[in-house]
């Protein structure tokens, strides 16, 4: 099985790439689904790494990937700026799903 990275940057990509990890650069919600739609044709892709940003551009498409397929496991992954949630997501997120306040 091999990692493949969709980024919106240069900075990200190279340092993946440095780390044995193949990718590609998209701008803006066209360009990130088609790469998500080529890279997926790929049968022996196993994690699917593509950064936060791109990920909010095509929710829909990386939400059907998450909930209708066994691969590739989808990682979206914050760039060099950061991660674009904000600093508490977890207690957040576990907050709304259980309904309990931490």
């Amino acid at each position: 099985m091999k990692m493949y990275l969709i980024s919106d940057n240069v900075d990200t990509l190279t340092g993946m790439r440095l780390a044995g990890v193949e990718g590609e650069i998209a701008h803006g919600r066209k360009e990130a689904k088609t790469a998500v739609e080529k890279v997926l044709e790929d049968k022996k892709l196993g994690i699917l790494l593509i950064t936060e940003k791109l990920s909010f551009e095509i929710p829909e498409i990386i939400d059907e990937i998450k909930l209708n397929r066994k691969r590739p496991l989808v990682v979206e992954i914050p760039d060099r700026h950061g991660s674009g949630r904000q600093e508490n997501f977890i207690t957040t997120y576990i907050n709304e799903a259980i309904g309990i306040k931490l």
